[in-house]
């Protein structure tokens, strides 16, 4: 679990914010989690980065800002945000988002790029490939799977919803605490009527604003701190094609991209959820925020494409 919690007032309500390694010197990371996450899905990170400062809210809607009802969509995320880094006293942070939290990370640099050092998009942050003339409520579950159908799904109690997960093709064979924690903490209601803390309604509000709303097209277009694209080489389920298949084609639709790079062995959820995933996150991160640190982040001298 994280290392303290905050309750940061927003628009609406307040949001649950988890902090990791609170008396670390130096510039802290904003973590931002996906589409029906928490904040514990950056546990494997804080165990990689005991000398950093890391911030990671429950996005509204989600974990113990489950209560905090809209408005939902990328801006009203990336003011959330915002607020969070006020009650944190920290100026500016690197940024570091995974899935829709990636989405929410590029238009937060863009609507407050003096609050961002550089940002890291984890397998998100760019437009996805979708069936052409699907409606958009039906690429939400085209896009996630049996991940929406749970959100609809009661559970008699925490192991079930354990066992639920370990048939997932992501999750199969892996027996870890941090998971344990992870899954358990994203339950709520009473036994035997247990709940996902996100619902549907929250999930397809803010999938609907990711894939048809302007703030990602001018965030991608902008541009303004440096950014980079760590991309799974495995899907959601663990299949082929990942979500972004083509490293190649998106250094060439988003010219301002700093990087992309494939983050080999992971797929959409260890990227960030597992120590060999988590590692090359930080690793990254780490190497971001030198680059933005030593040319004051001017997003035109950060790191240049690498074309393997």
């Amino acid at each position: 679990m994280s290392d303290r919690t905050h309750a940061v007032t927003v628009a609406g309500g307040s949001l649950h914010v988890g902090e990791w390694h609170p008396d670390a010197e130096g510039s802290p990371w904003l973590l931002v989690h996906g589409v029906t996450a928490s904040h514990l899905a950056w546990s494997w990170v804080a165990r990689e980065t005991a000398d950093v400062r890391l911030l990671a809210p429950d996005l509204r809607g989600r974990g113990r800002s489950a209560d905090l009802s809209g408005p939902f969509g990328m801006a009203a995320h990336a003011d959330d945000l915002a607020a969070v880094l006020d009650a944190a006293g920290v100026e500016r942070a690197l940024i570091v988002g995974h899935s829709m939290g990636a989405f929410v990370s590029a238009v937060f640099a863009d609507r407050h790029p003096d609050r961002a050092a550089a940002v890291i998009l984890v397998d998100g942050g760019l437009p996805l490939d979708l069936p052409p003339g699907m409606p958009p409520v039906e690429a939400v579950r085209h896009v996630l799977g049996p991940t929406a159908a749970r959100l609809e799904m009661r559970f008699p109690d925490a192991a079930a919803y354990r066992d639920f997960w370990r048939a997932h093709p992501a999750f199969v064979d892996r027996e870890d605490p941090l998971l344990d924690d992870y899954f358990a903490y994203d339950l709520v209601g009473s036994e035997p009527e247990l709940r996902p803390a996100t619902t549907l309604a929250t999930v397809e509000a803010d999938s609907i604003d990711q894939n048809t709303g302007a703030d990602i097209g001018r965030a991608l277009d902008r541009m303004p701190r440096p950014t980079v694209l760590l991309a799974a080489e495995r899907g959601l389920r663990g299949e082929v094609p990942p979500l972004y298949p083509d490293l190649a084609r998106v250094r060439g639709e988003v010219p301002r991209l700093a990087d992309a790079q494939r983050v080999a062995g992971t797929d959409h959820y260890s990227i960030v959820m597992s120590v060999e995933g988590a590692r090359e996150v930080v690793a990254s991160a780490r190497a971001l925020a030198a680059g933005a640190t030593g040319s004051g982040g001017d997003s035109s001298s950060g790191p240049q494409p690498t074309r393997g």
